[in-house]
């Protein structure tokens, strides 16, 4: 029985036993669903004619079926061999920037690896291996030492001068991977609970090669993959725990003169961590009197299935205008999402990935339309097949994050062609962009 199929089957038996127990065996079922992060995903319909993949447009350093992914994590690190570092599920107050290379299934190489790009399931390779991780800057442990001099709080000289150096390093490698690659483009991805370590990479590997390798890739990976009755809870607090250091994160990124602009990609849970740590930056930027979106370099925010409280959200980014730091945000919602009605049920809130315009106050979305900056993306039958993962396993939706991803386009116009409805939302339908597949060869070149 697929996972979806046991969601909803648990969640119709709601009403008839008491509520512990209903939050109990639901967060079993929500812990206990499979994971498919590993695995190749499904061929984008945008590539599924053999065209529109920028082969040809890939810098030649990264035309090999084992290209190297980034992370940045605050998971405890685990011993794997002499020179290589594993990370499991414990906090670490140390933040970690480090490498690791992933192998694209069973490819001979860049030509062959392109031509199953193309393909159809029975043509691909099944499953994206890590290969063991190298670190590459550890930051000293925060909070760092500190004391009260002259009525202001200040970290103690010693340690603040040894976490700038890693800082340093941190930059440095960066720019020197920049100036190697050509790309300035940042892509971060951050993935929800119930993820290892290895998972923040695999699909940040897939979101990459589809979007045509333009960027710099780099996973935040964060200490979920709790499992048992509690494990949802646990996963939910230590994305609370890594706020912090996330923020760290996208402050050093944006100083790098060579970043020229950040695309983040957040699913389920880590839309949570993602968005809490960029009000916190937004908040900051305005109180220094800079504008936040050239301060911060961000790009484009997409929010997959996100795991958000709706009220939460309308409170403390709508009324924010936590919008005006992008350049544009893109939510992609599944009212069919069984396991953001879970996470309903054992909160008692709606959830932002699963919400529909019933979940709006009247004049809200029509004000979201005016500015222009946030989409909200249904997605038609996302299916079982696919379940809360759906952005990165239906063809539709990533071809839809491609699209924007290479194009920059906005929803609507011939490179992006979803249809808005009268409720102000967008409609991503399963064969899209098939109907009206747009003209990439203009992004071909560099």
């Amino acid at each position: 029985m697929y996972c979806a199929d046991r969601i909803n089957q648990k969640t119709r038996m709601v009403g008839n036993i008491p509520r512990l127990l209903t939050i109990l065996l639901l967060a079993v079922v929500m812990t206990g669903c499979g994971n498919s992060a590993g695995r190749f995903s499904s061929t984008p319909n945008l590539y599924s004619t053999g065209r529109n993949y920028p082969a040809q447009g890939v810098s030649e350093a990264l035309r090999t079926v084992t290209p190297q992914m980034y992370f940045v994590t605050d998971r405890a690190q685990v011993k794997q061999g002499e020179n290589s570092a594993g990370y499991g599920l414990a906090r670490s107050n140390s933040m970690v920037f480090g490498a690791a290379k992933v192998q694209f299934g069973d490819t001979k190489d860049w030509e062959d690896l392109v031509q199953r790009t193309h393909s159809d399931s029975g043509q691909r390779f099944s499953s994206l291996v890590v290969q063991p991780a190298r670190e590459v800057v550890r930051f000293p442990a925060t909070p760092l030492p500190f004391e009260r001099l002259n009525g202001r709080i200040h970290n103690l000289a010693g340690p603040e001068q040894e976490y700038q150096q890693q800082v340093r390093l941190f930059q440095a490698a960066i720019s020197d991977e920049i100036k190697r690659t050509g790309n300035g483009r940042i892509l971060i991805y951050v993935h929800g609970v119930k993820n290892q370590f290895d998972d923040s990479l695999t699909v940040l590997a897939n979101l990459w090669h589809f979007t045509g390798r333009e960027s710099l890739p780099i996973a935040f990976s964060w200490p979920a993959g709790n499992s048992g009755i509690f494990g949802y809870f646990k996963d939910v607090e230590a994305g609370e725990f890594s706020i912090f250091h996330l923020k760290e994160f996208l402050r050093m990124l944006a100083d790098i003169p060579e970043v020229e602009d950040i695309d983040i990609v957040a699913h389920s849970r880590g839309t949570v961590v993602v968005t809490s740590a960029l009000r916190e930056l937004i908040i900051e930027q305005r109180g220094k009197g800079r504008k936040p979106k050239l301060a911060l370099k961000t790009g484009t925010l997409i929010l997959a299935a996100a795991d958000l409280d709706v009220g939460v959200m309308q409170q403390r980014l709508m009324a924010e205008h936590f919008a005006e730091a992008f350049e544009q945000i893109n939510v992609y919602i599944n009212s069919n999402d069984s396991a953001l009605h879970l996470s309903s049920a054992l909160t008692s809130a709606p959830r932002f990935g699963a919400s529909s315009a019933a979940d709006f106050s009247l004049g809200e979305l029509e004000s979201l339309g005016r500015i222009g900056l946030v989409n909200f993306i249904q997605v038609e039958k996302a299916g079982s097949a696919y379940g809360h993962s759906y952005f990165r396993q239906n063809p539709a939706v990533m071809s839809d994050i491609a699209l924007t991803l290479r194009t920059r386009a906005f929803p609507g116009g011939t490179l992006r062609p979803l249809e808005l409805d009268e409720q102000n939302l967008w409609t991503l339908h399963p064969d899209y962009p098939l109907e009206s597949l747009p003209d990439l060869s203009q992004f071909y070149d560099r």
